[in-house]
């Protein structure tokens, strides 16, 4: 590995460290930050391309052994206060990463490789998005659908609560939407709208009746669930049975809750 200590903050070869507290502005570049050593190991590990690592001494010696088969990879080590005053935060966990974004995919490409997805709808806090994938992972879903409104999976904080699994888990864009939910049905996928809806029946109940097929949960905002249109364009209307006085779970607890029932 190419390891190359750095003691000045306007080293040029740090320019790229500078936008991470800008999400769009990285995003523009075609890259994504992996922060804190659990996670940048495992961007190591994901067959992703990784274009630099920044870490402190201590950082580096605990990724010694994922930096073994990326001998190109240049390694910038520095001080913790160089670090913090690169990023423009306090870099608690010692380490971050760029990597490059992979090729967009299509939601079809997704869907043909597994039996099990989560959609979701306007989703569009970050620790959301990244809780999810990490269910995901979890319960054996292999892909998640995002419609346009939600939270970008490769985000700093969505990868990081993700513990990296929106590396790893397969995700495309749920677009035309809600069209994309019929053609998903179409296809042989059975789509369930998770709503708090007195009338629609358990979870554990429709995924009992529908077994046999692969299928497709659907969640949505934070606040306002899904959208009329999307539970319009499901298949199927599922619960989460709860206290009386209480009306909804938040929305990354429901869908960890959805794919168990569907593991049972």
């Amino acid at each position: 590995m190419g390891v190359i200590r750095i003691d000045t903050l306007d080293d040029e070869r740090l320019s790229e460290f500078r936008n991470v507290p800008d999400p769009d502005l990285v995003s523009r570049h075609g890259l994504f930050v992996a922060e804190g050593r659990l996670v940048v190991r495992r961007l190591l590990d994901s067959g992703l391309e990784a274009r630099a690592v920044l870490a402190t001494d201590t950082a580096l010696a605990s990724l010694q052994d994922g930096l073994v088969t990326h001998r190109a990879l240049p390694v910038y080590v520095v001080s913790q206060d160089v670090m913090n005053s690169v990023t423009g935060f306090n870099i608690h966990r010692g380490c971050l990463a760029l990597g490059v974004r992979p090729p967009a995919r299509d939601w079809r490409d997704v869907s043909a490789t597994t039996r099990r997805l989560v959609v979701l709808e306007r989703v569009g806090d970050a620790d959301n998005v990244g809780s999810i994938f990490r269910n995901a992972a979890a319960f054996g879903a292999g892909g998640v659908l995002l419609q346009s409104g939600c939270a970008d999976p490769l985000y700093r904080k969505a990868i990081r609560t993700s513990v990296a699994a929106s590396l790893t888990v397969p995700y495309a864009a749920a677009e035309p939407w809600p069209q994309m939910l019929r053609d998903l049905h179409h296809a042989g996928w059975a789509t369930v709208g998770m709503t708090p809806s007195a009338d629609a029946a358990s979870v554990r109940e429709t995924v009992a009746g529908i077994a046999s097929q692969p299928v497709a949960l659907v969640l949505g905002h934070e606040g306002d669930g899904l959208t009329r249109e999307a539970l319009d364009a499901c298949r199927h209307r599922a619960r989460i049975p709860m206290a009386a006085d209480v009306d909804s779970v938040n929305v990354a607890t429901a869908a960890a809750i959805a794919l168990y029932e569907l593991t049972r």
